[in-house]
């Protein structure tokens, strides 16, 4: 039996899980929040008694000492020798990762060169990594990246139709994200529905504050709708989604405003946020739906409209379609926004949906669709964590 522990380090967060593998039973998990800050908040799971406590964490090593020292205080574990690897999500590989990779000096360094393409989490997933080797230096660590299941796109999906220099010289190109996400919850449909040949077709729906949908044809991703960053795509929480690029001058020129402010208003004040005037928490918005509120309802239309259009552009490229899965805070949660968007899905794809399973659903997985249903539609909750562990174990006994 080993023990791996499962990372996912913010600029000023650092969520975990503790895992036995290969039994994938999960010891415990928790998250340091508001690291840097004048008081965090550090939580961990016990015996299904979560415990929380307010205190300054300083950086993210003070971080990791607080989450190490509470798995010996609450005996999860008698010695951190127990624990045999740490696995480390990182959002961009860049087309530098096909797939996850014990860490080295040279692995290092190339997640450093791709800081840039993703300069709110690399970074952060870096700190968190080196904070992770100094406290456990002797144990075999392992970088597992959002894009790496995205790798299989052809040119014609991941390419931008911009001057070829951009993406020979600058490496401008589609890359993805919740790749960890898509592949676990593609992986299960695929079992739940025992299929496991070359052919079968799943359109997955990651529909959280952050949001992508990806198309995925005997198990590997066919296309994606996250681009060069985590901006592109659909509609989000907080984030725009695909706009025309020639907005950003435009408001530039009326409003005096910097490049840099116009990216961080479409990556931090738009998406829900930014239509409602409300909230990026969709159930503030639902509410305020309730109450009749027309901007909420439109955010609501809106957010409908944008996965409909990927979902019906994908369904095309596949060809047909076995089944959609519905993961992430929405997409797990939000039975009534499920139903939207079948709604307008049915008459195209055969979709029966089974209105009152898929309404009393949440968090738990349920096949929502009636036995006629032509296309089956699933409610799977995600597991990026159990991905992490499943490669960290993979790797550290290849």
């Amino acid at each position: 039996m080993d023990k791996i522990i499962s990372v996912n380090a913010g600029s000023s967060s650092l969520k975990f899980q503790l895992i036995e593998m290969p039994s994938e039973q999960v010891l415990t998990s928790g998250q340091a929040e508001r690291i840097g800050q004048d008081m965090g908040v550090f939580t961990i799971k016990v015996n299904g008694e979560k415990i929380v406590k307010e205190l300054p964490i300083k950086a993210h090593d003070v971080a990791v000492k607080l989450l190490l020292d509470s798995l010996l205080e609450y005996k999860v574990v008698e010695s951190l020798d127990e624990i045999t690897g740490a696995g480390h999500r990182i959002v961009q590989g860049g087309d530098l990762f096909e797939c996850s990779v014990i860490v080295d000096d040279e692995v290092e360094k190339k997640v450093e060169s791709l800081c840039d393409l993703a300069p709110l989490h690399n970074p952060a997933h870096l700190v968190g990594y080196r904070a992770f080797k100094d406290a456990m230096p002797n144990i075999k660590h392992v970088f597992v990246f959002d894009t790496a299941f995205h790798q299989t796109m052809t040119e014609e999906s991941f390419m931008y139709a911009v001057p070829l220099k951009w993406y020979t010289d600058y490496s401008v190109r589609r890359y993805g994200a919740h790749g960890t996400s898509h592949q676990y919850v593609s992986q299960r449909v695929a079992e739940l529905m025992n299929r496991k040949d070359d052919d079968f077709k799943v359109i997955t729906c990651h529909l959280g504050n952050g949001a992508s949908v990806s198309a995925i044809k005997g198990g590997k991703c066919v296309n994606t709708s996250m681009g060069f960053t985590p901006l592109a795509g659909l509609m989000m929480g907080t984030r725009s989604g695909d706009i025309d690029p020639a907005i950003i001058p435009y408001v530039m020129e009326k409003t005096g405003k910097t490049a840099n402010e116009i990216v961080t208003a479409l990556n931090k004040e738009s998406g829900m946020l930014g239509v409602s005037g409300i909230s990026s928490d969709a159930r503030d918005i639902e509410a305020a739906v309730k109450e009749g509120n027309k901007n909420a309802i439109l955010t609501t239309n809106l957010y409908v409209n944008r996965v409909v259009n990927t979902v019906g552009g994908y369904y095309a490229q596949l060809r047909g379609l076995d089944a959609i899965v519905f993961t992430a805070g929405l997409g797990e949660n939000d039975g009534l926004l499920r139903q939207k968007i079948c709604d307008v899905l049915a008459p195209t794809m055969g979709i029966v949906l089974d209105e009152e399973v898929n309404l009393s659903s949440r968090g738990k997985e349920t096949l929502l669709t009636k036995p006629e249903s032509k296309v089956q539609v699933w409610l799977i909750p995600t597991n990026e964590e159990l991905m992490i562990a499943r490669d960290t174990y993979n790797l550290i006994h290849a």
